[in-house]
């Protein structure tokens, strides 16, 4: 047994915290429970349900240069994400049972409990995916994007269908290359991707692909929706939606900084733009915020803006960004664990995890609100070595815990004890 005593919730009451450690889950949450096992002080301390980030890319098979399981799920580990969702763009996709089975055991590596989503190419084979353990379909890319899974809307169709069928979630990449400003492309400017993969080619992309998942009854998520009009077209018809951390804090004004290190899909958006953004995720509009954690090498991203591979780390970063802006006063700190824990549980069938309560899994961390640190690339923990939010300042976490595992505790690692959440 382990107990945590005079531990303040995100809700802002003072509980004292048991965890059966054997079993890995929360026995009871009071007021005043008596000392049990041992016992960890948390007085002036915050102690949050581990962040559930429904969106990275740990790049095994295939990119290990980039990211690993191992180092990923590191990252993960110290910046408070206690579960991780694993997209299927590695190489070679996650698109059949073979591949599925040769991610998972790539996976047994990983610090943190995770699921994996199944992918969808013209050569896919939904009855062996489906027959495995997948969390969900996605990220399915409706849409041109680095790689080769954008797929025609005929497949897409299939797709959802066939995810209707077997209640899953099906997570969408939503943009329409039909509506990317060509002319852009004789620009070499930082700006030049922001201006070719247009708002309107997001918004487009959305729209048409909630009337589809509307026609099956699907339940659709939108990925990385980055623009006001994309967000509310999803909420509109009873998708869930999720925002990333650089789409929330970060606009082409950071561009002239960030160089080509500021590319990704879709791309950073004008200021007026991430402050709408910013107001949906405040307010409640918003489901989740995940990461699109999509690391790659600094030789890598720096090349011209056609040739960069578009994407940034941020799994490390997440939760600190957002207790940052609790500390400050522009999100509550029950908004907090709304967006990186108890919504995700929900949306993806997590039942066990994203709350502090008696009988879910003991998913942890514990911080200091009032200790804050400057972000700094060479101190995170992705194999990338970098960050686009560089001398930005995060409360980051103490102590970390899955499934009453210490896996992370004052800048060192436990061992990896990252299981699949679907077995």
């Amino acid at each position: 047994m382990l107990t945590i005593r005079n531990a303040t919730l995100a809700d802002g009451s003072k509980r004292d915290v048991r965890i059966e450690t054997d079993a890995g889950r929360i026995a009871a949450v009071g007021s005043s429970l008596t000392e049990s096992g041992e016992v960890v002080d948390a007085a002036g301390k915050l102690l949050l349900p581990g962040a559930i980030d429904a969106h990275v890319h740990f790049r095994q098979p295939g990119f290990p240069h980039k990211e690993t399981w191992e180092t990923g799920s590191r990252s993960a580990a110290a910046g408070g994400v206690t579960t991780v969702v694993d997209q299927p763009n590695t190489n070679p996709p996650t698109v059949d049972g073979e591949s599925f089975d040769a991610k998972v055991v790539l996976a047994a590596d990983s610090y943190v409990d995770y699921g994996i989503n199944g992918g969808v190419t013209p050569d896919w084979k939904p009855d062996e995916l489906f027959d495995r353990p997948i969390l969900a379909l996605g990220e399915v890319f409706l849409a041109d994007s680095t790689g080769k899974m954008g797929i025609e809307e005929d497949l897409f169709r299939s797709a959802v269908g066939r995810a209707a069928d077997d209640y899953a979630v099906v997570t969408v990449h939503a943009e329409n290359a039909e509506l990317f400003d060509r002319d852009a492309k004789s620009r070499d400017d930082p700006n030049a991707w922001s201006a070719y993969r247009t708002a309107e080619a997001e918004v487009d992309a959305v729209e048409r692909a909630c009337e589809i998942g509307a026609e099956f009854g699907a339940r659709l998520h939108i990925a990385h929706t980055s623009t006001p009009k994309g967000i509310d077209a999803a909420r509109d018809v009873g998708a869930t939606c999720e925002v990333t951390p650089h789409h929330m804090f970060l606009s082409r004004d950071h561009l002239e900084e960030l160089g080509t290190f500021g590319r990704m899909n879709p791309p950073l958006r004008s200021e007026k733009r991430r402050e709408e953004v910013f107001a949906r995720v405040a307010n409640g509009t918003v489901d989740m915020i995940a990461t699109d954690h999509a690391p790659h090498t600094r030789e890598e991203k720096d090349a011209s803006i056609w040739n960069a591979p578009s994407g940034v780390p941020g799994v490390e970063t997440m939760l600190p960004l957002l207790l940052e802006q609790a500390r400050k006063g522009n999100l509550s700190y029950d908004r907090v664990a709304d967006l990186t824990a108890r919504t995700p549980s929900k949306v993806f069938g997590l039942p066990r995890k994203g709350r502090i309560e008696e009988g879910r899994m003991a998913d942890l961390v514990l911080v200091d609100p009032d200790e804050t640190r400057e972000i700094r690339g060479d101190d995170l923990h992705s194999k990338c070595g970098w960050t686009p939010f560089e001398g930005w300042t995060g409360v980051f976490p103490e102590l970390t815990m899955v499934r009453g595992n210490v896996v992370f505790e004052d800048g060192e690692f436990g061992d990896p004890v990252g299981e699949n959440v679907r077995d």
